[in-house]
C-alpha cells in the first residue's frame, strides 16, 4: 500500500474514481506511514495528527465517491500547514503561546477543501508564527528534509514541504510572506505556488503580516498544483482584501509548448552569492524552456537588494501589530503564576513567544515608534513602491520572470542557527515577489551533487498563475524528474 501515499492526487483520484481503492484505505496507509518511527517519526513534518478525524472523513468521502460525480480531490489524504485554522482540531502557529487551542471555525481555504472531499489528516510543524527559513523556530521540534534527514527543509512551511516529498499526504496548504512556500517547495523537490495577493482567502490565516501573507499549495508535481488552485482560489466576503474575480481552470493552462512566450531573465538574481549548482540547474531549464518555444531576453530589477531591508522592516512592524492579540487573556497560554495584569502580560508572552518571535516583535514596535517610523517604515513602504516600479517595467517586456528561488541548496540542520542575518538573506531572491503582491511558482529543476533538489522560480504579472503553470508544466515535462521520491 506504499505507493497509495507516493503517487499523485490526479493519479491517486483515477483510482478512486475506479474503485479500485478506497479513500479509507488511502487514508490509512497515510496515518500508518506518519506513524511509522522510521519514515513520519524520522521527518517530523506535523504538530497534530487527527488520526479520528481523517478516518471519519474518509468514510464520507466514500459514500460521496460511491454515489459518483465527486470532485477530483474526494478522498485524497493531505495535510495543512499549522498556521491555518480548524476547527476542533489543535492550531498553534508553531508556537507555545497557542498550545492547546481549538479553533471554533475552519478557515476558508479549509472549508473549500472539504467542501471538495479532501480528507485532512492533520497540521504540519513549521517556523513560530510563520517567522524563519529553515522551519528550525518550531516549538514542538524542526521537520527534517527527507532527502537528507540532517538538512533542514526550509521555512516557514517546511513540515508542509517535507510531507508532500516524504509520502505523508498527497498535497499541503501552505502559507507564503517571503517565501515561505517557494523556498521550503525547492529545497524538498516539490512543486509549491505563492499565488496574487488577493486570489486566495486569508480568512483563518493567523496572520504574521498582513499585506504579505497568502495561502497556496504544495503538491508533488505541477497538474496537482492546478487541482488545488481550483479548489482554493475564489472571493470570500469575510476577508476584505479578497478578489471578486472569476476562477479559471488552471488545468486546461497545461498546454504542450512555449510558442510566444517571454521569459525574463532577472539579472540581479544571477550575481554574487549564487551556488554554482543551482546556477548550472537554473540555466539548463531555461534552456528547455527555450526549446520549448518561449523567447528569452534579459530584464533588470534594480532594487532587489533592498527588498530584504525592506522587508524585514514591514514584515516585523505588522507582525508588532498583529501578535499583540496574544496577551495570555483571550486564549492560548498564560503565566498562573503573576499576581497582576501587567506581569501576566510580560511573563506570558516571555513564554510563550520564541526568540525569533520577540525579536522581530521588538524590530517592528522600534520602526513604528514615535521619532523612527519616517526613518524606517515610511521609507521602506518607499522602497515597496521602487520595487512595484521595477516588475511592473520588466514585466512590460516578457510574460514570466525565470530564475532560482533560493541562492543555495538546503544547508544542515543548525548551521545557521547563530546568524539570523544569513537566514534571512537565504529569502532575498522571493522576498520582493511578496512585495510587490505578484504571484510566483516553485518548480522542481535538479538536484545537487549531495542529491539535494533544487527549484526553479517563476513571477508574473498579477493573476498570471495561467502562464506560470504552463511553462512549469513544459519544463516538468521535459525535465522528467517528479516522480523521483527521496529513500525513508
Amino acid at each position: 500500500m506504499s505507493d497509495l501515499c507516493t503517487i499523485t492526487i490526479h493519479e491517486l483520484a483515477g483510482r478512486l474514481a475506479r474503485r479500485e481503492v478506497s479513500s479509507l484505505e488511502a487514508t490509512r496507509a497515510v496515518l500508518a506511514r506518519i506513524d511509522d518511527p522510521a519514515i513520519g517519526g524520522a521527518v517530523r513534518a506535523f504538530i497534530t495528527v487527527d488520526h479520528e478525524g481523517a478516518l471519519t472523513q474518509a468514510e464520507a468521502a466514500d459514500r460521496r465517491l460511491a454515489a459518483g460525480n465527486a470532485p477530483e480531490l474526494c478522498g485524497v489524504p493531505l495535510s495543512i500547514k499549522d498556521v491555518l485554522c480548524t476547527k476542533g482540531v489543535q492550531t498553534t502557529c508553531g508556537s507555545k503561546i497557542l498550545a492547546g487551542f481549538k479553533p471554533p471555525y475552519d478557515a476558508t481555504v479549509v472549508e473549500r477543501l472539504k467542501e471538495a472531499g479532501a480528507v485532512i489528516v492533520g497540521k504540519n510543524a513549521m517556523d513560530e508564527f510563520a517567522m524563519g527559513s529553515s522551519s528550525e523556530n518550531c516549538a514542538y521540534g524542526a521537520p527534517c528534509n527527507p532527502w537528507q534527514l540532517d538538512h533542514i527543509c526550509g521555512g516557514s512551511s517546511g513540515g508542509s514541504a517535507a510531507a508532500v516529498a516524504a509520502g505523508l499526504g498527497a498535497a499541503s496548504l501552505g502559507s507564503d510572506t517571503g517565501g515561505s512556500i517557494r523556498q521550503p517547495a525547492s529545497h524538498c523537490g516539490v512543486v509549491g505556488i505563492k499565488p496574487t495577493y488577493g486570489l486566495v482567502s486569508r480568512y483563518g490565516l493567523l496572520a504574521f503580516a498582513s499585506s504579505l501573507d497568502q495561502v497556496g499549495p504544495m503538491t508533488r508535481d505541477v497538474r496537482d498544483a492546478a487541482l488545488m488552485m481550483n479548489a482554493i482560489c475564489g472571493h470570500d466576503p469575510r476577508d476584505s482584501t479578497s478578489l471578486n474575480r472569476s476562477v479559471p481552470d488552471y488545468t486546461a493552462a497545461l498546454a504542450d509548448g512555449l510558442a510566444g512566450m517571454r521569459l525574463g531573465i532577472p539579472k540581479e538574481y544571477f550575481g554574487e552569492g549564487l551556488d554554482d549548482e543551482v546556477r548550472q540547474a537554473v540555466e539548463h531549464s531555461i534552456r528547455l524552456l527555450r526549446e520549448a518555444g518561449a523567447e528569452v531576453r534579459e530584464v533588470s530589477l534594480p532594487h532587489t537588494e533592498y527588498g530584504v531591508a525592506a522587508y524585514y522592516v514591514i514584515a516585523p512592524a505588522e507582525a508588532s501589530s498583529n501578535l499583540a492579540r496574544y496577551d495570555g487573556v483571550r486564549f492560548g497560554f498564560r503565566d498562573m503564576a503573576a499576581d497582576e495584569l501587567l506581569a501576566m502580560y510580560r511573563r506570558s508572552r516571555s513564554q510563550g513567544f520564541g526568540p525569533e518571535v520577540k525579536r522581530r516583535i521588538m524590530i517592528g514596535t522600534y520602526a513604528l515608534s514615535s521619532g523612527y517610523y519616517d526613518a524606517y517604515y515610511k521609507k521602506a513602504s518607499q522602497v515597496r513602491a521602487l520595487i512595484i516600479e521595477d516588475y511592473r517595467a520588466a514585466l512590460e517586456q516578457c510574460d514570466l520572470l525565470v530564475s532560482p528561488v533560493a541562492p543555495t541548496p538546503a544547508w544542515p540542520l543548525g548551521a545557521k542557527a547563530d546568524d539570523p542575518l544569513g537566514m534571512y538573506l537565504s529569502d532575498v531572491l522571493t522576498i520582493p515577489t511578496n512585495l510587490a503582491g505578484l504571484p510566483g511558482m516553485s518548480v522542481p529543476c535538479g538536484f545537487s551533487r549531495e542529491g539535494l533538489p533544487i527549484g526553479l522560480q517563476l513571477q508574473a504579472a498579477h493573476f498570471g498563475e495561467e502562464k506560470m503553470l504552463r511553462a512549469a508544466w513544459n519544463l516538468e515535462q521535459r525535465l522528467a524528474i517528479s516522480d523521483r521520491r527521496p529513500t525513508l
